[in-house]
């Protein structure tokens, strides 16, 4: 293995650099509705809508404390509801709701600029590339919290 690396340094910047232009190009295009880290919870929801808030944490990355604010909020703000699961009481099934639901095009839109910057220059082979490595990356990193 190469003696020195920086890709944990180099991913951190990169997270918090894309998540301040996340934002600006939220706040250019005058989504007012949920800021760049709800957008993270709701992009998982619109995946796979109503699951488990366990199971929301795992794919957000987010620990359970941190998403339990969060969501409180966006409850608020009517953009999730939280219920019971039918055969298991003590999960919380966390589900979009119909004003969510509409915000999907807006976010793609959003999420699209972004891409077109994360990938400027690079080849189609290049972003399969890149992608399977980073996958390999947060296996590893999952793997480790087992």
């Amino acid at each position: 293995m190469v003696r020195e690396t920086e890709g944990g340094f180099l991913i951190s910047q990169i997270k918090q650099i894309s998540g301040r232009i996340f934002e600006k190009i939220i706040s250019d295009s005058g989504i007012d509705a949920f800021n760049g880290a709800q957008g993270r919870i709701l992009y998982v929801l619109w995946k796979k809508d109503h699951i488990p808030i366990i199971e929301l944490s795992r794919k957000t990355g987010l620990a359970k404390t941190t998403l339990t604010s969060m969501l409180d909020r966006m409850e608020a703000s009517g953009l999730i509801t939280r219920h019971f699961d039918k055969s298991d009481r003590r999960k919380i099934i966390i589900a979009l709701t119909d004003k969510s639901k509409g915000l999907q095009e807006e976010f793609d839109r959003v999420s699209k600029q972004m891409n077109e910057i994360y990938y400027r220059g690079f080849s189609d082979d290049e972003i399969r590339q890149f992608e399977d490595s980073l996958r390999r990356i947060l296996g590893n990193l999952e793997e480790e919290l087992k």
